[in-house]
């Protein structure tokens, strides 16, 4: 049989184990399962270390018993990679192997009031002044500050630290040091795509900078080892793969781009998820956008290879609307069903939905933005808010497609698409409207996690899979063209600006409020706090 190789997806809201043919690429076999979140205070986003790490075991295991129900020999599988939420923080113990803190998850603002005490340090108060090293603006986004909130504010990893039994990783570290053996000599690495997304790393040397590190306090022997995208970084440890090697690493979004086949400077990509991400491959030369968006590493497909960079435009909340419909508002039973809902009603009605729940990302990068839904008349029903949520990441996508093209100066003439919310094939036809180019879905959505995979496939070491120009499969896709004309696609466009503006500068950390940056009511209470309390957090 050809050999294969699998992928551990770990995203925001699941984690899935997807095996691929590496002289195919096509999807043999994968499971899925949901991974849980809470919500201790408001604008805090946390996930349990333990429960991702549980996750991908039974996902591995599941995977495994069906292949067996296939009639494949799991030890067909040669390689592992690995893909994950990036910027997400986690601070563990390497003598227990225990986190010392849940992960927190890339979407929170608990750090807003120290972002703003950050940029107003800096000359002339610009969130850009540690730019021309990280290619990232100051923001609650990255990990450098989330990491900072941990060391100030709980105990246990302040004490690791001065014990020097702290390890901090994004999600691929604790991936790849639990796989690889754990307390028991596991690896500490990251990626160069990861490690670009923390404000620590000097994307021009290619390593951690001391100077980002004392600019955030942040003792260096607790950051993992970085290392390229395409090597034997370990072996597995555990399970039914005891002894196959993990060999990529890849950011999500890094992953998607790799696993569409951008290798080539001005082809991009944008994924659908908990988040919406439009990469664009600039080749061995970052880019600095003039217009808001990051310069980021999209991949180093080898020890040796150089590093290709990207320019990224970040949307904290695409998918993340729908489930918020669905558990927090009750106005959708299940995330396929605002597809129906949307296509019922045809249009907005004039609503419009900016779902800024975490501020606002790029191009605006302004924290304390706020979701806001105007335009509502007695007529405006649950079908016209399910189509504004649609359209509002169609919107969103918009402002970063006009952003890149003004860097780049040179416009897309389609957009390739992937992730999660691609299977909505009226989202799908209402982005291709409000950009007023095509877009492109390939059949097998899976991008992310083939991307990872091929990473690992092509390692040193491995060899089971050519990415090489000339042996790239052929991909088959479905190809949405616009069906509105250009004029009623700028006047909506118009409208979403508008709506946009009035959801900026909502929320403010004033010395009057507490330290979530919300006020408080005459009785102490902070304002926006449920009546129900939220959910508790994992102890440490």
């Amino acid at each position: 049989m050809d050999p294969l190789v699998a992928a551990i997806d770990q995203g925001t809201s699941s984690t899935r184990f997807l095996v691929f043919n590496a002289k195919t690429s096509e999807l043999v076999s994968h499971h899925q399962v949901q991974i849980n979140q809470s919500f201790p205070k408001e604008g805090w986003v946390e996930e349990d270390p333990k429960e991702i790490m549980q996750s991908v075991y039974e996902c591995m295991e599941r995977t495994c018993e069906k292949l067996c129900q296939l009639n494949i020999d799991v030890s067909n599988i040669k390689a592992v990679g690995v893909t994950n939420q990036r910027e997400t923080t986690l601070v563990w113990d390497k003598e227990t192997g225990e986190p010392l803190y849940n992960a927190i998850v890339w979407l929170d603002l608990r750090t807003q009031s120290t972002v703003e005490r950050l940029i107003n340090k800096t000359p002339g108060r610009n969130k850009n002044h540690l730019k021309h090293k990280t290619g990232l603006p100051i923001s609650t986004y990255f990990s450098a500050v989330k990491l900072r909130w941990m060391l100030d504010n709980v105990d246990e990893v302040r004490q690791a630290v001065l014990s020097e039994r702290a390890m901090f990783g994004t999600v691929d570290s604790w991936i790849i040091w639990c796989l690889t053996g754990g307390k028991n000599g596991g690896v500490h690495c990251t990626d160069v795509s990861n490690a670009s997304r923390t404000m620590l790393f000097n994307i021009h040397t290619l390593d951690w900078d001391p100077e980002l590190c004392r600019y955030f306090d942040v003792p260096m022997e607790i950051l993992p080892q970085v290392r390229s995208s395409s090597e034997i970084y370990g072996f597995m440890k555990c399970n039914s793969l005891a002894g196959v090697p993990i060999s990529g690493c890849l950011g999500d979004q890094s992953a998607a781009l790799v696993g569409q086949m951008c290798f080539t400077e001005g082809q991009a990509k944008n994924t659908y998820g908990t988040g919406c991400f439009l990469l664009r491959n600039t080749g061995t030369k970052p880019l600095v956008s003039d217009h808001g968006l990051l310069t980021t590493i999209a991949y180093k497909l080898g020890k040796d290879a150089p590093a290709s960079y990207a320019l990224e435009g970040s949307v904290a909340i695409a998918g993340a609307v729908v489930r918020w419909l669905k558990d927090n508002m009750g106005i959708v039973q299940s995330s396929s069903e605002i597809e129906k809902l949307a296509a019922a009603a045809g249009t907005s009605h004039g609503c419009y939905f900016v779902p800024a729940f975490s501020g606002l990302y790029a191009p605006y990068w302004e924290p304390s933005a706020r979701g806001i839904i105007c335009g509502l008349t007695q007529f405006t029903n649950r079908n016209h808010l399910a189509f504004a949520a649609l359209e509002a990441v169609c919107f969103q996508t918009r402002e970063i497609l006009d952003a890149m093209n003004q860097d780049s100066g040179i416009p897309l003439t389609q957009l390739q698409v992937d992730g999660g919310m691609t299977s909505n094939s009226l989202l799908m036809q209402l982005q291709a409207d409000i950009l007023c180019i095509p877009v492109v879905r390939p059949v097998m959505s899976e991008t992310t996690a083939l991307g990872a995979a091929m990473a690992a496939g092509a390692a040193e070491g491995v060899g089971v899979w050519d990415i090489t120009a000339d042996h790239l499969p052929h991909v088959t896709s479905v190809k949405y063209e616009p069906q509105i004309h250009s004029d009623e696609s700028e006047f909506r466009f118009a409208r979403w600006k508008k709506a946009v503006q009035k959801a900026m500068n909502w929320e403010t950390t004033e010395p009057c409020c507490n330290g979530n940056g919300l006020g408080k009511k005459m009785n102490g209470t902070p304002w926006g706090v449920p009546p129900t309390p939220p959910p508790t957090r994992v102890d440490p």
